[in-house]
């Protein structure tokens, strides 16, 4: 705690501490100032907020700019790009709030441009498959780099060894390839002989939670008028069913993610709302704004 407190002396405001373990995509905390940065720090370490996960506490840089996850499948020596994707970490509109899992998210990108993910491709992807390879780590499935853009530059802010949730309900609809022999070739190593076709439309996922999340919420609240949905896929996170089999019912913080893709990204974004407020359940919360800041309808 000591060295904690010395090394923020140290560095400007804001202040950036991670949890260095899995804490369900809330370990991160940002701190505008020194005072909250102690007080968050207390509760990572002191009070171990996220119990094991918070033990070690890394305190990062602050990147100011827009995130970006950028998906790549790789059969340990080759690599193909997904289909990139923008997702909303903060539970209210306008990026308030605490962190969540993810609140919803947008594929493609509009600032992720050619020259762009050239730079993404020279400067992180490669160097990142190389690196696998000499260090003789025989990896294949999906990496994913959640980058920040930086005044066009991309730098790296994590890796996860999967695809991102809620970005996945955006980048695997925009998939047009039969996916299955993809995963197939991962084994053989013959990725290179794949072709991957996207589907040029506009995604748009936005996430339902329940009351309270990313805090303590209800669980077992039956959830309606699911059948009302006709211009979106829907995705259940944390549902059940009752024991009778008569109900759908929450069971965690994200219960439902709806999708929708459209030509126009205004109508992606109407069809998702559409479907986001045709179902119901008590206390049903939803962000208003995903996409609004780079689709700029």
């Amino acid at each position: 705690m000591e060295a904690a407190r010395s090394f923020l002396q140290l560095t400007r405001p804001p202040y950036v501490l991670k949890a260095d373990g899995l804490a369900a995509g809330k370990g991160v905390i940002i701190c505008k100032d020194i005072r909250e940065a102690e007080l968050s720090l207390e509760e990572l370490l002191i009070k171990e907020r996220f119990g094991k996960a918070s033990e070690k506490v890394v305190i990062e840089e602050y990147l100011e700019g827009t995130e970006l996850s950028v998906f790549v499948i790789t059969d340990g020596k080759n690599w193909k790009l997904l289909p990139e994707a923008k997702d909303y970490k903060r539970i209210g509109d306008g990026d308030t709030g605490p962190n969540t899992g993810g609140m919803g998210s947008v594929s493609p990108v509009p600032f992720a441009s050619e020259e762009f993910m050239k730079k993404v491709a020279d400067r992180i992807i490669t160097p990142t498959i190389v690196g696998l390879t000499a260090e003789n780590i025989d990896y294949r499935g999906f990496i994913f780099f959640g980058l920040m853009n930086v005044n066009g530059n991309p730098y790296v802010i994590e890796y996860n060894v999967r695809l991102g949730d809620p970005e996945t309900e955006s980048v695997i609809p925009r998939i047009k390839s039969d996916i299955i022999p993809l995963l197939k070739s991962l084994s053989r190593k013959s990725l290179k002989d794949q072709i991957i076709a996207f589907d040029p439309r506009t995604a748009v996922t936005v996430m339902l939670v329940s009351a309270g999340y990313p805090g303590d919420y209800p669980k077992g609240l039956e959830i309606y008028d699911l059948n009302k949905v006709s211009e979106s896929l829907v995705f259940h996170a944390g549902t059940a069913i009752s024991e009778k089999g008569d109900q759908v019912l929450t069971a965690g913080g994200r219960v439902i993610a709806v999708t929708s893709l459209d030509e126009n990204p205004a109508e992606a974004l109407r069809k998702s709302y559409d479907s986001a407020n045709a179902i119901n359940w008590l206390g049903k919360t939803f962000r208003n704004d995903i996409g609004a800041d780079i689709l700029k309808i």
